[in-house]
């Protein structure tokens, strides 16, 4: 076997540009934006069922509790994550390089090849258009 084709992993990052920061910071906004209006529901929602269940049974009502305040906490902890994603965009700057994710190539690899030169690829995106290759 003279040669061997692979899936290699190609990194996608993207030039930070003013129009990038605004629309990273405003997804996280409308993340944040979801979460409260999640807590809110679940707040709602916990109401109504605590008391149906106060009526049906109270060994019930402290189980049904405690899965409300788990799932409020889920809630909060990943409100928190978003907070802080949304401090580090914030502090963005514009020109600096970010990841955005991966993708996968199919390369033909003969004997003699670099292996470590093909998989350190990179796409470089601004505003959304490729403008650069990397190798």
């Amino acid at each position: 076997m003279e040669e061997m084709t692979l899936r290699v992993p190609v990194a996608i990052k993207s030039k930070v540009t003013d129009t990038l920061k605004n629309k990273i910071i405003a997804d996280l906004q409308q993340q944040m934006d979801m979460v409260d209006q999640d807590l809110q529901q679940i707040e709602f929602q916990a109401k109504r069922l605590l008391s149906e269940q106060a009526k049906i049974d109270a060994q019930g009502l402290i189980q049904l509790r405690q899965q409300i305040e788990e799932e409020k906490q889920q809630r909060v902890a990943f409100k928190a994550q978003v907070a802080e994603r949304l401090k580090e965009a914030e502090k963005l700057e514009i020109g600096s390089e970010i990841a955005q994710g991966q993708m996968e190539q199919t390369i033909t690899v003969k004997i003699g090849d670099n292996l470590d030169a093909l998989m350190g690829t990179e796409i470089l995106l601004e505003d959304g258009k490729v403008v650069a290759f990397r190798q």
